[in-house]
Parts: structure tokens; C-alpha cells; sequence
């Protein structure tokens, strides 16, 4: 810039990109449309499956956003706020993120008309944050109680998350997996909590995906230690140790001098017995099974197996926790107090052959706080995405236990939103009811994409579902199946109303966050020509990198 009229200072590297104002506004908003645009096609369960292969060559298909999203190499930006979206989405509440991304996509493109009419992007921004306000109170009164005990309308829950997956052939079978699952870990204090890290999901290739299981307990992927312990073993009294069963190394170096055959005898007769020692403690508390975290030496192996003693060490730390909440047992470490108080219970604990591999069941536990379900499947690609769908599936009932609502699917929660927003555009003065009423018309884009994914007319559809909902069917929605509007509580389409709040909230708050962007300065990568990194300010159309035109 000029200085008393003679040279420029220039305060950025000569490299450095930059786009300012409007430039820098539309590249971020057609980047933020492209993520949206390569994900619309997957909504809802006529919604299509993308194949993803890495730089090694592995395929993965599915129609999860998340998982879409997260095997796509961005480098735009805007782009990764709104892949953030998916993975807040995902963190939160384990399911709807494509919905979420599609809404925050949609907001933006409604910004950029309101971009193009003059009005300020603070006016949208504000516009938009009422309208999320006031969204999540309309969907907490829309919202329909559910509890713990509505074993039908929880199992219809895990039903629609999975609707339209690879695996939907065997949807019955993952919805009663993730229900019990759940079910059985749930907490109860002042409500209801649920860890999922409490169910441990274990997958092998062969069979078929109605083969899967519920374990009351735990499923390790380990053998035994030893050939000559025994194989089975019926009610179970099971140590759990956080010590190891060897001889301890002397914390400073030292050397022990042998100077006889018979010097070394004893030595070794000493070790032997603190070992024998070590596994007499264990077997005089009652236990016939051994789990440990730490190392178990052979001649410790030898002796446990002579006592008939199931055994099997260096097992995860996160394993050894599960347990205990499975068996009832507690974590020992030191051998010196252990006792029989101490020892988990199972009814029986078993090593089997799974698809070739051995694996140990500890099942039949009282009341376990900790359970493992097996995924089975033909294929790998199959087991993959069954397991990603249980996962989706106990998120969604694990967050409508907790929370106690649910709200209708199939589009219908979208459009009544859509309605009472737009209403409440009425209310709001000046420029921001402009930007209150396109977040309605944001949100209503999720039942016009469902539609257009299930071969319905979209305009047709959306004009339907206004009329049933302007006559109080509130719960009517897209049957993607029959390619009808029907009522979606009497199909059993039910959605966790945390996911719509959820969504809702994300979108846009991501929307905002680059409205309100208006300099982007980018500095030029470390290898390669000119301009900035692919798909950064200055670079291919709509920022995406390969010169692509706001696609992906």
C-alpha cells in the first residue's frame, strides 16, 4: 500500500493467495455444495452406495456418510468445516450425518441467493441462528416419549437407521442385537446412561449375517496359553490380574555367580517354586480361570495347566476392564491379596474355533454390565458394513433411552419444522425473516431429497406432505418403498430426537462459521508450481481440486 506516495510495503509473501469478499464467499460456499452434492444421493433407503478405493487399493461400499466422508481426500478448507459437521454428528449421536451435511450445504446455497440480493452476511448469519433456536424448541414439542421398556418402538428405532443399508435383508436380526446390547448395558442414575465402549463388537468372515450373536459376556480374540489346560470350563471363578505371574528383574543390574551344577539346580528349583507359589495363591481362591494383563512365564503356564486352570495373559487393558464389568469380578494386583471375593463369575468359559481362529467365550454371566456381540457375514464387505450398521443402530437407541424422545422419520419432523419456521419468519423484522425463511426452505430440502432418491416427483411430494401437515399429521412421511406419504409412526419409522436436534445445531452452526468468512490467505505449498494447494483460494473452480466445477 501507498506510504507518503512512494513505494508499496507489502506485509504477505509474494507466494501467499488470497481471496477477499465475494471471491472468497462463493469459492467456500460451491466447496461446501460439493460435499453436500456428493453425499444427497446416499439419504434415505432407496439412497445409493458410493465405492471408495484408497491409494492401496482397498474398496469399501457403503451409503454412511460419515464413512464416506471420512475415506475422501479434501483439502478445501470449507470443505473439512463441513466434513466436521459429519464427524460432530457422528461423535454425538451416532447417526444422521448425511442429513447433517446435506442441511448445512443447503444453508449455504440459500445464503448465496441472499448474498446476491445484498443483503449482509452478519444479517444471514443472525437470521440463521434464531431460526436454529427456535428450531430446537418447535422439534422438542413435536417429540414423543419412549423408555427402556418399549422393546417394539426401541427395536423400530434401530430398524430405521439401518433402512436402506447393504445389509437390510437382515435388519431384524442386527435391530434385536443392538437392543439387548443396549439394554443390557444401561446404567440407571437419574435417568439412564449408556457407555457403548461397554459393547465390544467382534467380526468374522463366513456364514451369514443371521448367524450373528449376542454374548452375555465377553468375546476374546486369544486362546489359551497352554494345549494341556483344559478347553471348557463350567461355572467359571475367574481371576483377573494386573500383575504378572513371573519372576520380578531386580530393579538395579546385578550377576549371580554359579559355581556348581548343584548351584544351578537350586537356583532354578527357587524360581520353580516361587512360580508354584504364585499358582497355588491363585488356586487356593477358588479360580479355575485366569485373565490377565500381564505376562504369564511357562513353567507359570506348566503348573496352571497341571491344576487345570484356563489361562490366557497380555490381554488388552480395555478387555481386562470389560470383564470385570461382565463378570462381576475386580482387577487384582497383587497376588498376595487375592481371594476369592475378588473372582468374576461366568457359567461357562470356552475356547472355540470361529472361521478357522480360535477365539474364548465368557458367557452366561449374571447381569453383565459389559456384553460382546459376533457380526458374521459372507464376505468382508459384507461383515464391514453389518458392523457399521449394529454401531449406527445401538447409537440411535442408546440416544432415544437416554433422552426419552423420538420424533417420526421419513421426512416428516424435516417438513413440520420447515412449516412452524417458516411461520416464525412472520414474526422476525427486517432482513433476518428473509434468512429465517430459507432456513426453512434448508431444512425442507431433506423430504424434497428423499423423494427425488425413492424416483418420486419431489414437487408432487413436498406439496402433499404440506397438506397432511397442515391438517395436523404432523407424523406423515416419505415411504421410500410404496413411493407413497404415509404416516410414518404406523410404518414404525421413528428417529432419536437428538439426531434432529443435533443436525439442526451443527449445520448450522457450520453455515455461520463460513458465512462470516470473507479473507482467506493461503500460503503456497512446499512443493509444486504456482498458486496454492489443490482445492485451496485461487485454485480450481468452486475450490475443489482437478479443476472440477463445484463436484466432487
Amino acid at each position: 500500500m501507498p506510504n507518503g506516495g512512494s513505494r508499496p510495503i507489502f506485509i504477505l509473501s509474494e507466494d501467499t493467495e488470497r481471496e477477499r469478499g465475494r471471491d472468497a464467499q462463493r469459492s467456500n460456499i460451491q466447496a461446501a455444495k460439493a460435499i453436500g452434492n456428493a453425499v444427497s444421493s446416499t439419504l434415505g433407503p432407496k439412497g445409493m452406495d458410493k465405492m471408495l478405493v484408497d491409494s492401496m487399493g482397498d474398496v469399501v461400499i457403503t451409503n454412511d456418510g460419515v464413512t464416506i466422508l471420512d475415506e475422501m481426500d479434501v483439502d478445501h478448507p470449507a470443505a473439512k468445516m463441513i466434513i466436521e459437521v459429519a464427524e460432530t454428528q457422528e461423535d454425538e449421536v451416532g447417526d444422521g450425518t448425511t442429513t447433517a451435511v446435506i442441511m448445512a450445504a443447503e444453508l449455504l446455497e440459500e445464503a448465496e441467493e441472499l448474498l446476491e440480493r445484498g443483503i449482509h452476511p452478519t444479517v444471514i448469519a443472525s437470521g440463521f441462528s434464531k431460526a436454529a433456536s427456535k428450531s430446537e424448541e418447535f422439534l422438542e414439542a413435536m417429540a414423543e416419549e419412549i423408555s427402556i421398556d418399549d422393546e417394539e418402538m426401541l427395536t423400530r428405532v434401530a430398524t430405521t437407521s439401518m433402512t436402506g443399508k447393504r445389509v437390510e435383508a437382515n435388519v431384524d436380526v442386527l435391530a434385536d442385537l443392538a437392543f439387548r446390547a443396549v439394554k443390557q448395558v444401561a446404567e440407571e442414575s437419574d435417568g439412564y446412561s449408556i457407555d457403548l465402549d461397554n459393547v465390544k463388537v467382534e467380526t468374522r468372515e463366513g456364514g451369514s449375517v443371521n448367524d450373528s450373536s449376542l454374548i452375555d459376556g465377553m468375546l476374546v480374540d486369544e486362546d489359551r496359553d497352554h494345549p494341556g489346560m483344559p478347553r471348557r470350563v463350567e461355572d467359571a471363578k475367574i481371576a483377573l490380574l494386573n500383575v504378572a505371574m513371573e519372576i520380578k528383574e531386580t530393579e538395579t543390574d546385578s550377576e549371580i555367580s554359579v559355581t556348581s551344577p548343584d548351584a544351578l539346580q537350586k537356583f532354578k528349583d527357587y524360581e520353580e517354586g516361587e512360580l508354584r507359589e504364585m499358582v497355588d495363591k491363585v488356586k487356593e481362591a477358588g479360580a479355575n480361570v485366569v485373565l490377565s494383563q500381564k505376562d504369564i512365564d511357562d513353567i507359570a503356564q506348566h503348573f496352571l495347566a497341571k491344576k487345570d486352570i484356563f489361562a490366557i495373559s497380555s490381554m488388552s487393558s480395555s478387555d481386562i476392564e470389560k470383564l470385570a464389568r461382565a463378570t462381576g469380578g475386580t482387577v487384582v494386583t497383587s497376588l498376595d491379596d487375592i481371594s476369592s471375593g475378588d473372582l468374576g463369575k461366568a457359567g461357562l468359559v470356552e475356547e472355540r474355533k470361529i472361521s478357522g481362529e480360535e477365539m474364548t467365550f465368557i458367557e452366561n454371566c449374571e447381569n453383565p454390565k459389559a456384553v460382546s456381540v459376533l457380526i458374521r457375514g459372507g464376505t468382508e464387505h459384507i461383515v464391514e458394513e453389518a458392523e457399521r450398521s449394529l454401531i449406527d443402530a445401538m447409537s440411535v437407541v442408546s440416544r432415544s433411552i437416554e433422552s426419552g424422545k423420538t420424533v417420526a422419520g421419513g421426512g416428516a419432523s424435516e417438513i413440520e419444522l420447515a412449516m412452524k419456521v417458516a411461520d416464525f419468519s412472520d414474526s422476525v423484522s427486517g432482513k433476518e425473516a428473509l434468512a429465517v425463511r430459507a432456513f426453512a426452505d434448508a431444512i425442507e430440502s431433506i423430504p424434497r431429497i428423499l423423494a427425488e432418491n425413492a424416483g418420486m416427483d419431489p414437487i408432487d411430494t413436498i406439496v402433499e406432505l404440506r397438506s397432511k401437515h397442515e391438517g395436523n399429521g404432523k407424523t406423515w412421511g416419505i415411504d421410500a418403498y410404496s413411493g407413497e406419504v404415509t404416516d410414518m409412526l404406523d410404518g414404525g419409522i421413528i428417529e432419536p430426537l437428538p439426531i434432529k436436534t443435533q443436525a439442526v445445531s451443527s449445520a448450522s452452526e457450520a453455515a455461520v462459521m463460513v458465512l462470516r468468512i470473507d479473507d482467506v490467505i493461503a500460503a503456497k505449498g512446499e512443493e509444486g508450481g504456482e498458486g496454492p494447494p489443490a482445492g485451496g483460494p485461487g485454485g480450481a473452480p468452486g475450490g475443489m481440486p482437478g479443476g472440477m466445477s463445484g463436484g466432487m
